[in-house]
């Protein structure tokens, strides 16, 4: 009997890419495949891979959901023109049917805190373009997008939700702005890196999150103003329990319960090994949970961390803005670099101008050479010695008894 040879399956990191561009949750594409979440996990991370019927119909549906993408993608530019069409007459008819109405009301935030771990089309161009199914030629072609605009896709689908996601872990609002601002323009300056990344977004929230825990921050003038805390009574109890969290704490079970990363990679962003950083999860759950008994369910605090991260009005800066400040960063840095060679240049000139070019022995210390009695410094003066100066100073300068020069 032969058994029967594994499938040919793309790279994980493809599986993963593939099922998030349709929009597809592990749960979701476990149930259409038969199999459990976990079993899911495990495929995208490479710790396991398909075998027989089963790897068969992974392949298939991976090759169904890359066709559904390609195809996507091709209906854009018409799909873009039609809805701007038809935005178009919508709102025409809106402004002749509402011109007399009441005020427009902004209408009621969405919680979107927790959908951040998926990557937008054009940042990656390592899984995406070199993706290759068996037998079937690439998924996708390569983006005809500049670093530029790969960088503000990148901006507009990761910052907002990344705000509010900083917010929950510092508590304040201008500090959460200014971390994401600061670690997007990190991703500028390292750009090629960063696009080449399995997770640009994890990339800039690891970034992100360590800027704002940083001990630093504490030192900033905005740190010596408290910030208003926000007006809902049940959601201002939920932010102090998180702030009364130890920072590793309180990171995990915001990239556990909050993001919804899987445990090992929790571990792996956090820097920590899976027992460790499950343990911290299940200590930072008991102390919400004594605080508010309300949220031992994890489901229940998921949804209340998503409605506290969505009611407050957090905004960050314009892509151009960012990337002008990172250039602005880098030209700075690189200019006090090459003043600072200079000047050290400079120094080491004048000091080699300056330096003797022959050898000066140094004074060799003295010594007592035999037979000659040493110097005595001059001390007080004998009875002898006294009686002799009194003697001198009461005899007259001149008289008979001393001799004046004649003149010749």
């Amino acid at each position: 009997m032969t058994r029967r040879p594994a499938p040919l399956l793309p790279p994980p990191e493809a599986r993963r890419h593939l099922r998030e561009t349709a929009a597809l949750t592990p749960a979701q594409l476990a149930a259409r495949m038969g199999v459990a979440p976990e079993t899911v996990h495990a495929w995208e991370s490479g710790r396991t891979t398909p075998r027989g019927r089963e790897g068969e119909a992974y392949a298939e549906l991976l090759h169904t959901l890359a066709e559904e993408a390609t195809a996507r993608r091709a209906e854009e530019p018409e799909a873009e023109t039609t809805a701007e069409a038809e935005a178009e007459t919508t709102a025409e008819a809106e402004a002749e049917t509402t011109a007399e109405a009441e005020p427009r009301r902004e209408p009621a935030p969405v919680p979107v805190v927790v959908a951040v771990g998926t990557r937008p089309v054009g940042v990656s161009d390592v899984v995406a373009d070199s993706l290759v199914l068996p037998g079937r030629g690439t998924a996708r072609g390569p983006d005809a997008l500049t670093p530029a605009q790969a960088f503000d896709a990148l901006y507009a689908f990761g910052a907002p939700a990344l705000v509010r996601q900083t917010y929950l872990l510092t508590g304040r609002r201008e500090s959460a702005r200014a971390s994401v601002e600061r670690a997007f323009q990190r991703a500028w300056e390292r750009w090629p890196e960063v696009a080449r990344d399995r997770d640009p977004v994890g990339w800039v929230r690891a970034t992100a999150y360590e800027y704002a825990l940083s001990p630093w921050q504490r030192f900033r003038l905005r740190h010596r103003h408290p910030e208003p805390p926000p007006a809902d009574p049940s959601h201002r109890t939920l932010l102090e329990a998180l702030l009364r969290l130890p920072p590793p704490h309180r990171r995990t079970l915001l990239l556990y319960d909050g993001v919804g990363l899987d445990l090992p990679e929790t571990a792996a962003e956090t820097e920590a090994s899976t027992p460790a950083a499950a343990n911290r999860l299940l200590r930072a759950r008991e102390a919400v949970a004594g605080r508010l008994p309300e949220l031992a369910d994890p489901q229940v605090l998921h949804r209340r961390l998503a409605e506290l991260a969505s009611a407050e009005r957090l905004r960050a800066a314009e892509p151009p803005t960012v990337r002008a400040c990172s250039e602005r960063r880098t030209r700075f840095l690189t200019r006090a670099a090459i003043a600072f060679t200079v000047a050290f240049i400079g120094t080491t000139a004048l000091a080699l101008r300056t330096a003797p070019t022959y050898y000066e022995p140094p004074v060799p210390p003295g010594e007592t050479v035999r037979g000659v009695p040493p110097r005595v410094a001059p001390g007080a003066l004998s009875h002898e010695q006294l009686k002799l100066r009194q003697k001198l100073r009461d005899q007259l300068q001149n008289g008979p008894e001393r001799l004046t020069p004649r003149p010749e």
